[in-house]
């Protein structure tokens, strides 16, 4: 592995996805598939994925919804949904602790 690979680990499967618009929580169930890795340059966490193609997401983000809480059955983080690839999937990304579980780092 070269200098400039990350170690990426991730998470695919069942997530929900609450968009809090004007104070009133609305969940969407979703399919996700996400990555990340730790940049050592900024010192922090960066996680990014795709959100499968689902109709309510498509018009919740249409109708200007940007940010959501994404859950999956391990953890939870803020991120923003953003460009729509030609199969209707979302990307969706953030900066912080991810929304799934990530092993420690073994010490050597």
């Amino acid at each position: 592995m070269s200098e400039h690979e990350h170690d990426e680990e991730g998470y695919t499967g069942p997530a929900v996805l609450v968009f809090d618009a004007a104070g009133t929580a609305a969940e969407v169930a979703v399919e996700v598939e996400l990555r990340g890795h730790f940049q050592p340059i900024d010192g922090r966490f960066h996680w990014y994925g795709r959100v499968k193609k689902n109709d309510e997401v498509t018009t919740r983000v249409e109708g200007g919804a940007r940010k959501a809480l994404l859950r999956t059955p391990t953890g939870e983080a803020e991120g923003a949904l953003t460009d729509q690839d030609p199969w209707g999937r979302y990307r969706v990304g953030g900066t912080s602790t991810p929304p799934y579980r990530i092993e420690e780092p073994v010490e050597r």
